[in-house]
């Protein structure tokens, strides 16, 4: 079944690609003219970056996806009889929807029905996940939004009038310093109304060597997947970076608790980018910041729902106790 025959049951809303492209512009524009530089992770998933971290989610050193993965497919019926009546599903960062199976066929087999609004940067991921689900499960309903998290939060704000659970997994929340992840947090409580839930994936403080293997792999995939960002600079911008003259790095910084994530020139250069018409000088050895993963502990997980408008209902750990999985209640 092709999407136009699957009619009322699939709708994408999507942001105008000049909107995207601008974003995007502005943001490489500003991020390589400060000091230091930085360009932020959002704009790691074009279509090849989406398809390279699904290869990291297959990773054995890459243990997140697993771990989470296994909380899902244990606890999904658990999670699902939280809720008496079918709420309106709506995932942050959505990305293939592989893990969010479980959720929806948990609610299917509860309610017989379930209605899905995945948001993500990407559009194509969008649209052949949501191809993929549908002609998977006849009792689904998709409105896909092809979005940054900003805009995802208004869509959220638009659903009212039925109770929410919004699912933020993977442990997104870590790309956030605490100050920022709260300021989110808040944002994104702003848009719920009481009793409307949070499912959250929150990574845990563990072993330096586990980490910083997570983020590094030994088949070079995860470089692959950093060094990306520069040559969508280059296909979309007119760049003229050379990835060969750059290098991924990643460690852990165990004083704040942060895998911490850059590109780093291999010499002195200089790269022209076309369509900003602006000249950017590396020097040998500078780098520019492409992520963090902050890990929590579980006293800082409860704080979190705490100061940010939430009640911390249940916590479910996966067999290792690596990566945990909460459901947050809105006050």
């Amino acid at each position: 079944m092709s999407i136009a025959e699957l009619g009322e049951r699939f709708n994408i809303v999507r942001l105008s690609r000049e909107i995207v492209r601008n974003a995007f512009a502005r943001d490489v524009d500003q991020g390589l003219s400060t000091n230091p530089k930085y360009l932020p992770c959002i704009y790691f998933y074009d279509e090849k970056g989406s398809l390279l971290f699904e290869d990291i989610c297959k990773l054995p050193e890459y243990y997140l996806t697993r771990a989470e993965s296994e909380i899902l497919k244990d606890r999904s019926d658990e999670i699902a009889s939280f809720f008496p009546e079918q709420p309106a599903i709506v995932e942050l960062g959505s990305g293939s929807s592989i893990k969010t199976r479980y959720l929806l066929e948990a609610f299917l087999r509860r309610h017989g029905q379930a209605c899905y609004t995945p948001i993500d940067i990407s559009h194509e991921i969008l649209r052949e996940s949501s191809f993929d689900l549908l002609n998977t499960y006849p009792g689904l309903e998709i409105t896909a939004v092809a979005a940054t998290y900003e805009e995802g939060l208004k869509q959220i704000g638009r659903l009212n009038g039925q109770q929410k659970l919004v699912l933020w997994l993977g442990s997104s929340i870590g790309n956030f310093v605490p100050d920022e992840a709260e300021l989110f947090m808040r944002h994104l409580r702003d848009t719920l109304q009481p009793s409307d839930s949070l499912l959250i994936g929150i990574d845990l403080q563990k072993e330096k060597t586990i980490l910083e293997r997570a983020y590094d792999d030994s088949r070079g995939i995860t470089a692959a997947f950093n060094l990306n960002l520069l040559g969508r600079i280059n296909r979309e911008l007119e760049a003229d970076f050379d990835l060969k003259k750059f290098e991924h790095l990643a460690f852990y910084n165990e004083q704040k608790k942060r895998v911490e994530i850059y590109i780093r020139s291999k010499i002195r250069q200089v790269v022209h980018i076309g369509q900003l018409d602006v000249t950017v000088t590396f020097d040998a050895g500078e780098k520019i910041h492409t992520e963090f993963s902050h890990k929590y502990s579980l006293e800082d997980i409860g704080k979190l729902a705490r100061k940010t408008g939430f009640i911390h209902k249940e916590q479910w750990f996966d067999s290792k106790n690596w990566f945990s999985l909460n459901l947050f209640v809105a006050e």
